[in-house]
């Protein structure tokens, strides 16, 4: 299959399902679950950790009222996990024609 015959769809997909990318939301989750199901007030830095793991497209989302800053959590997460992705396929696709080449 050529790359012009794939749909964005199923690229993402792709990307999504790269040990790299999978990796990466596990991280995400389990950080996030750290947040949401633990009651802690002695100053648990989960939160701060979640915002780091998903700059900096969460930054942009940080100064909004209300619970839009996790949206931007729940976004820059996305994004960050398809950039993982595409970079791990494109290293392994440089790889395999360099072996070739070889």
């Amino acid at each position: 299959m050529t790359a012009s015959s794939r749909t964005f769809p199923r690229s993402l997909r792709r990307y999504l399902m790269s040990p790299a990318a999978v990796t990466y939301l596990a991280v995400v989750v389990w950080v996030g679950a750290d947040v949401a199901l633990t009651d802690s007030l002695d100053g648990s830095m989960a939160g701060v950790w979640l915002f780091f793991l998903t700059a900096p497209t969460s930054f942009l989302f940080v100064a909004l009222p209300g619970a839009l800053p996790w949206a931007g959590v729940l976004v820059g997460a996305f994004v960050q996990a398809v950039a993982l992705g595409a970079a791990h396929h494109g290293v392994r696709a440089w790889r395999a024609r360099r072996a070739v080449s070889a």
